[in-house]
This record gives structure tokens, sequence and C-alpha cells, in this order.
């Protein structure tokens, strides 16, 4: 699976650790930037190039960070094609998938902690949509809104 990542100055130094613990889990990483520790740089400009890389297909799961993770979340979550949840425990990361087929993971850097953060992500990706019929049901009439 291809994971694109991508933080404000915010959520830079999480995103570089994310970074080096993603292909560790089997999965590729593309780095929607940041590059560089900007500390005037803008949110919306990273969460964009991120959702849209999801969006367009280039990438199957994404995740973006920023300082409380809520930036990012409205960003992302107006891109059509994007279901982004702000999580800070593994149920929610798991079960957005699961339930909701979220697509993409904003995280607070300045909420979760390092250790936290790395169990999100494993959670968040681990997880499968399960594709029950319920849950079908639920994600057409939120997909219906997009149309």
């Amino acid at each position: 699976m291809k994971v694109v990542i991508g933080a404000d100055h915010g959520g830079f130094e999480l995103k570089e650790f994310i970074k080096t613990i993603i292909p560790a889990m089997g999965y590729e990483v593309t780095d929607a930037g940041n590059h560089v520790y900007d500390a005037k740089d803008d949110y919306p400009d990273f969460a964009i190039a991120a959702a849209k890389t999801v969006a367009e297909g280039k990438a199957e799961r994404g995740i973006i960070i920023c300082g409380s993770g809520v930036g990012a979340s409205i960003a992302a979550n107006k891109i059509k094609g994007v279901r982004a949840g702000l999580c800070h425990d593994t149920y929610s990361a798991r079960q957005g998938v699961e339930h909701d087929n979220m697509n993409v993971l904003c995280l607070g850097a300045r909420v979760v902690g390092i250790e936290v953060a790395a169990e999100l992500v494993k959670s968040f990706l681990n997880a499968k949509f399960t594709g029950e019929e319920r849950h079908t049901r639920r994600l057409n009439k939120v997909l219906a809104l997009e149309k």
C-alpha cells in the first residue's frame, strides 16, 4: 500500500519520525511536504497536497500532521474523495477505517506523543474497511453529498 504524509511546522518533527516507521511496516511512503522546517509555513498547503494525492489514487492512505490536527482535518475533508479523521486513540484510528472507510489520518503533534502517534499509525494502516452492509449504507449516504 502507498501512503502519503504531509505536515506543517507544527508536525514536521513527528512527520520525519513517522516516515521512518512506515516502510518497516511494509508500506511505501511519499512525502507531500514540507520538506524542510519552516516556522512560517501554512498547514493547508501540505494538508491539501496530501489529500489530493489520496483523492487522485496516487496513494491509498494519507497521514497529515499539524499542531492540533484540527486544521489538517478541516482542510483535507474539503477534497472530494477524502475521508479524514482526527484521532487520539487506537480504537478511533482502527474503527474509522473499518466502519467509515477513513482514508486519511490526521494527528496533532502537540497533542499526541511520539509513541502514541506510532501506535495510531499502525492501527490506521493495518485496518481494513469491513464492507458490511450497514457500514456501506452509511458511507454511501456521506458519499452522496459529494455529487
